[in-house]
């Protein structure tokens, strides 16, 4: 009869939970129409497990993971009697060991085994404390990007052949909001808010670079369906507009340097003295001792006043101003600027690049000369320096916001000319360069475009 009644009273718990989740979505939308729901409820079991282990305080919270967690670091036996649990958690009041066991065991954490009178740690305990033990231990490294555990969740799914859409979506999602991140931040032309961002752009470089190869073999996987393909190909698309912003983060800060205010002959700029306030917290106390509060005022008589005006009046005045007018004026002297003229060198080297674009805008010429040359015979023969300068403009080539603007660079930008990088090297027998990236630059003449200018 007990069972009987238990039996008929299921239904009713059930239907009334579907009802009280009703209760949230609007009276025409059906809850178990939406496939998000379905997949919610069908993992209600591990959603359990964590209502068990997060429900409440923080400091309820904090005991339940300590004592199960002190459970399952003992790996010398599997099974633990009341009496191991109470000299192992002797720490703990019996009460409240006796009340986190009781959740534990109730919620499938924690297996009790009646014949042996033990208690196990379950398969699924263990599962929800490494995922936990993972996070915690990535939030422990100064990963400012928070892109290290999204990227090891891929990479351990990628490893036993078990990764998700929605993994990567979450990686996707990560990328899509730092890119946004640093497109904000130089949009604002803060330096100290540019240097921030750039430091934390070459951490998620870091990343991208490490989750390049995992991207591969998703890519590669013949067995992967189309949807995953299709999340694999967003993401490098999205690693790549990051790995873009590269030029834009030097080309901001060369900005703001160019605009940089220098106080005198000091040596300090403004940037300086404002690095200086940030350290202070109480900018306040920066002024105590050097204003005299309060003020003491000084009062005198009109006798003294007459006395004062008097002797002012009556003394021989020395005049200010030298017999024969003003003093002739002076050259001004002569200063050396040391230096270096990058000016002259950028000239030198568009001169050098708007030659091999012209080749192409004639025909008997073009057909003889190359398409494509080494980027090593653009940059050199030159020194370390002046190739590193000319090899810092080259992402310029084609850059549409770039072309926009007036000046020698926006001209480099309006050549027809690509630049085609890769990612390997190339040894070269130069004096002042060793080795180089392997690129090319190529003409990239554009039909329609000439017969515009015609």
């Amino acid at each position: 009869m007990a069972d009987t009644a238990a039996a008929a009273q299921a239904p009713i718990t059930e239907q009334e939970h579907q009802d009280t989740l009703q209760a949230h979505f609007q009276p025409n939308v059906s809850a178990d129409e939406i496939e998000q729901v379905y997949h919610l409820k069908r993992a209600q079991p591990l959603l359990q497990v964590f209502t068990a282990l997060f429900h409440g305080g923080f400091d309820g919270v904090l005991v339940r993971l300590l004592v199960l967690r002190e459970l399952a670091s003992d790996t010398a036996t599997s099974a633990f009697s009341r009496a191991d649990i109470n000299t192992r958690l002797a720490y703990l009041l019996p009460e409240s060991l006796e009340t986190v066991l009781m959740r534990l065991r109730s919620n499938q954490l924690l297996a009790w085994d009646a014949q042996q009178a033990v208690y196990r740690v379950t398969p699924m305990a263990r599962n929800v404390l490494s995922a936990i033990d993972g996070l915690l231990a990535l939030g422990q490294n100064e990963d400012e990007a928070e892109m290290g555990f999204l990227l090891s969740q891929v990479a351990g799914a990628q490893a036993v052949g078990g990764v998700t859409v929605e993994q990567l979506q979450h990686l996707l999602g990560r990328l899509v909001e730092l890119t946004e991140e640093f497109a904000d931040a130089i949009a604002s032309g803060s330096e100290f808010r540019l240097r921030a961002s750039q430091a934390k752009w070459h951490m998620a470089c870091d990343w991208v670079e490490k989750g390049s190869e995992i991207l591969r073999a998703i890519t590669t996987d013949e067995n992967a369906d189309s949807a995953t393909h299709k999340a694999a190909q967003a993401i490098g698309r999205a690693q790549s507009a990051l790995l873009n912003m590269q030029g834009m983060f030097s080309r901001a800060l060369n900005q703001i340097e160019r605009q940089r205010v220098h106080l005198g002959q000091s040596g300090l700029s403004t940037t300086d003295i404002k690095r200086w306030l940030l350290q202070h917290e109480d900018l306040a106390s920066l002024a105590d001792g050097a204003i005299d509060q309060p003020v003491v005022p000084l009062f005198i008589t009109p006798a003294e006043m007459i006395d004062v005006a008097e002797t002012e009046l009556l003394s021989d005045r020395v005049s200010g101003v030298a017999p024969g007018g003003l003093p002739a004026g002076q050259d001004a002297p002569t200063t050396i600027n040391d230096t270096p003229a990058m000016q002259k060198e950028l000239d030198d080297w568009l001169a050098r690049l708007s030659d091999f674009a012209a080749l192409g805008n004639f025909p008997s010429i073009a057909e003889e000369a190359p398409k494509s040359i080494p980027i090593q015979d653009s940059l050199l023969p030159a020194t370390f320096a002046v190739a590193s300068y000319r090899a810092s403009l080259l992402p310029l080539l084609g850059d549409a916001s770039e072309a926009s603007l007036q000046g020698a660079t926006a001209e480099l930008a309006r050549l027809p000319v690509t630049f085609t990088p890769s990612d390997e090297m190339i040894e070269l027998p130069d004096l002042h360069v060793a080795a180089m990236s392997l690129a090319t630059l190529s003409l990239s003449l554009d039909p329609q475009g000439d017969k515009t200018d015609e």
